[in-house]
């Protein structure tokens, strides 16, 4: 392990000194795991490829601009670039979806038409758009563990890994954000049911 980490010093300060082999050294070495990571996310391959081509970029830049500080932690600095490029976009994505009144990630969609009368589709519609809006006053940390579980389908090992945290922080944070919710609730007087 100790040498991994050393080899990857070795690579960026050889890139840095003007050798272009050394990055495509470390991209070899870790596209396959980064990409992986961004297809579980966005799950739709060409986005997948132009958030890891983004993350790669954004990579050479931080780099050449002398912002990385190395520690041994390549990898997971890289992951989380990647990261928060796929949250961006889903982000980017929902304000789109908010101005054409469509949203992609609409958990009722998926609920056949014929399962639900008008009055019980009207019901859940408004259920889903106050559930999302108080997601919002979420702190970011449970905001983020709620998207990627209810919206990207992640489980939490999935989720423990993208956010460099252990399991049991995942589901933690999944916890506290429920009883959050159910203090928004309350305290804004709704009459929605979250278990």
């Amino acid at each position: 392990m100790k040498n991994i980490k050393v080899s990857d010093q070795i690579l960026i300060e050889n890139y840095l000194g003007g050798d272009e082999s050394s990055f495509e050294k470390l991209l070899l070495k870790y596209k396959d795991r980064v990409y992986t990571q961004l297809y579980l996310m966005v799950k739709n391959r060409d986005l997948a490829e132009d958030l890891f081509q983004e993350t790669f970029i954004k990579v050479v830049n931080t780099l050449k601009l002398g912002k990385y500080n190395h520690e041994g932690k390549f990898l997971p600095w890289v992951k989380r670039i990647a990261h928060n490029l796929a949250i961006d976009h889903f982000r980017k994505m929902k304000k789109r979806n908010e101005i054409h009144n469509r949203d992609e990630y609409d958990l009722m969609a998926n609920i056949p038409e014929e399962s639900l009368n008008i009055e019980q589709t009207i019901v859940n519609e408004q259920i889903m758009s106050s559930l999302k809006t108080l997601v919002e006053e979420l702190p970011l940390e449970q905001k983020e563990v709620i998207k990627m579980r209810i919206y990207m389908g992640l489980s939490f090992k999935e989720i423990a890994e993208e956010t460099d945290v252990s399991i049991n922080t995942s589901l933690g944070r999944m916890r506290y954000a429920l009883i959050n919710l159910r203090k928004l609730i309350t305290d804004k007087n709704l009459n929605l049911n979250i278990s």
